[in-house]
């Protein structure tokens, strides 16, 4: 086996209810996500919960794209 070149240190906080805050190498101010849409309805959250942010799935689709 080849040995690990690279290994990603993330930080994830829990701000209110859905929302997070990932604290990401190279990155000086944390990605927030959220949920927002569909996904918001899937899992019920309230609009006065928390203002629609991207989802996690959201910049994995990005990332994936890019």
């Amino acid at each position: 086996m080849s040995e690990v070149v690279y290994r990603s240190e993330v930080r994830i906080e829990r701000v209110k209810g859905p929302v997070r805050k990932a604290y990401l190498p190279a990155e000086s101010e944390p990605v927030i996500f959220g949920v927002h849409g569909a996904v918001a309805e899937h899992y019920k959250v309230p609009p006065d919960v928390a203002e629609p942010r991207a989802t996690t799935l959201d910049y994995i689709v990005a990332a994936a794209a890019g």
